[in-house]
């Protein structure tokens, strides 16, 4: 048993080692070929050891990194407002799907849940935001695409809304003749923080990755 537990662990630690060199390998090639010149890794390939040194891509991103800071940021501008506006959508188009007592409330998720089986295609929506709503080299271009809300997104927190917050608590509320934004603002939002985290980080990294 002992002979076991030691080739067991010798397996296990050299399986683990293999695993981590294999996760380190790749992050090495990109170092070296970041100290390489560029007509090097052209005339020779990729290499773990630099052969021509060229610290220009550093010297780029400390001394003349202008547009690559102004890239940061437009990109943490988009990420931050196409957020908030997206999860903002959201939750107005799933509360009231949580409702049951909306008129015409099947007929609107049905339409919602359409919109998960077919959409327009790349070229009618690219002529639609560039030559209906004319948001073509703009940072709107990157933001409005993606307010038109996700339906799994919008399901996902309307299920949440339908499950986890109790009738009687918003009844409750009724009584104290609150009116719907009135319940969705200071009921129905500080009881789905979860939903509405998880939902943001979601949109948050579609929109970075964007």
């Amino acid at each position: 048993m002992v002979d076991r537990g030691k080739t067991f662990q010798i397996a296990a630690n050299a399986i683990m080692i293999l695993l981590t060199a294999f996760c380190l390998l790749p992050f090495l090639l990109l170092l070296s070929s970041s100290m390489t010149s560029e007509t090097s890794l052209i005339r020779e390939g990729y290499s773990f050891w630099p052969r021509d040194l060229d610290l220009s891509a550093y010297k780029y991103i400390l001394i003349d990194s202008g547009d690559l800071a102004r890239g940061y940021a437009i990109s943490a501008t988009v990420a931050v407002l196409g957020s908030l506006f997206n999860l903002t959508l959201t939750t107005l188009f799933a509360y009231p799907l949580s409702r049951k007592n909306l008129p015409g409330r099947n007929v609107i998720s049905f339409i919602l849940f359409f919109t998960m089986l077919f959409n327009g295609g790349l070229v009618p929506s690219y002529i639609m935001w560039t030559q209906t709503f004319h948001i073509k080299n703009t940072l709107w271009a990157l933001i409005v695409p993606n307010l038109m809300m996700n339906a799994f997104n919008v399901i996902m927190m309307r299920t949440y809304f339908t499950t986890t917050i109790p009738e009687a608590v918003i009844e409750a509320v009724k009584v104290d003749d609150a009116g719907e934004l009135r319940i969705l603002l200071q009921v129905v939002i500080p009881m789905s923080l979860p939903i509405i985290s998880t939902l943001a980080l979601l949109a948050g990294l579609a929109y970075w990755n964007d």
